[in-house]
């Protein structure tokens, strides 16, 4: 893996990892590294994005435990610099101690079980922009053969081909949306461009207004769908399609039907979680902030969908980018009683 082309770690970094390693022998442990590291150009958030992209995993710590833990070992490090410098004498000076037992000293761990794969693959790809340690779709291309009529490979040999009788043609696509781009058509409607990856490589989905409106909901990124729809062939243009519909792509072998599908052989895939947000009771003006807020929030990289509870009649509200920021300004607007995720 090039470290250079990890979000947030430039060649200066690298330079200074690959330098400190040249000059002084292999990286024994995370904590080795980050000793190694204090006073350098490497940062809090450099290492975190290094946890994350997986440069760490050969070490005895999941991720999961190193993003728990990664700050306050750094911080002691730093702690323990300054004192030092300050002639101060610490724990870690006492020489009559074996040096397994001053490791446990110095640092404290949380000790976490590691995130699931789905979890683990998306951290490289937003480090990276490509997944390293496997696909989302690995363990289940298999269901897909069964379900989709085209690939990305077939789209790039009908691209050379350059042949357009195949304009119109009812096709059927499963992916992972990797990026959504929406737009206003001339009507005040949504509509969005879509780009979706397959074990292939990716391609672009045309979503129109009407198909964008009762699919809403699941056009979040990360999310694995299935593209009912026509290919679209220009000359000079990639091979496009067309959305006539889209699901989300779980599939159900024995009855040939979409459903809920697995992708860890044992356990059945929890939906992506949903916001709903009761505004029942709210007045005017909460209501014009929280259309504001959804606004604001929504963009390329949405997460979760978002619906609203009035009376009890539930309408979708397309997808925001949620973080515990976004949520607490949520619960402001409208409370926090009236806030829900599931």
């Amino acid at each position: 893996m090039d470290f250079g082309s990890v979000k947030n770690v430039g060649n200066a970094v690298v330079d200074t990892i690959t330098a400190e390693r040249e000059k002084n022998g292999e990286y024994k442990s995370f904590t080795d590294f980050c000793e190694r590291m204090s006073g350098e150009a490497v940062n809090k958030r450099c290492i975190e994005s290094l946890i994350k992209a997986g440069a760490f995993d050969e070490f005895e710590q999941t991720r999961s435990t190193l993003l728990a833990s990664f700050e306050g070992i750094i911080d002691t490090i730093n702690d323990t610099s300054r004192k030092t410098m300050q002639g101060q004498v610490t724990m870690f000076d006492l020489g009559n101690t074996e040096d397994e037992k001053i490791e446990s000293m110095k640092y404290s761990f949380t000790t976490l079980k590691e995130f699931d794969e789905k979890e683990l693959l998306s951290m490289e790809k937003e480090m990276l922009g490509i997944y390293i340690s496997g696909h989302p779709l690995d363990k289940i291309k298999e269901d897909i053969k069964k379900i989709a009529t085209i690939n990305t490979l077939q789209m790039l040999q009908m691209n050379e081909q350059n042949n357009l009788s195949d304009d119109g043609k009812q096709v059927k696509y499963v992916g992972i949306i990797t990026s959504i781009k929406k737009k206003y058509t001339k009507r005040n409607t949504l509509m969005a461009f879509m780009t979706v990856e397959d074990l292939y490589g990716s391609t672009e989905i045309i979503v129109f207004d009407t198909c964008y409106s009762k699919s809403q909901n699941i056009l979040l990124e990360e999310n694995i769908v299935l593209i009912d729809g026509r290919l679209s062939i220009r000359e000079d243009e990639p091979v496009k399609i067309v959305a006539n519909s889209i699901t989300e792509f779980n599939v159900n072998t024995q009855q040939n039907t979409v459903e809920v599908t697995s992708l860890n052989d044992s356990k059945k895939m929890q939906r992506p979680k949903i916001l709903t947000l009761n505004i029942t009771n709210a007045n005017e003006t909460q209501k014009d902030k929280l259309r504001g807020a959804i606004k604001f929030f929504s963009g390329d990289r949405n997460n979760i969908a978002v619906q609203v509870n009035v009376n009890g009649e539930i309408k979708p509200c397309g997808g925001i980018y949620l973080t515990n920021e976004v949520l607490e300004q949520l619960k402001e607007i409208v409370g926090e009683q009236n806030v829900e995720l599931k």
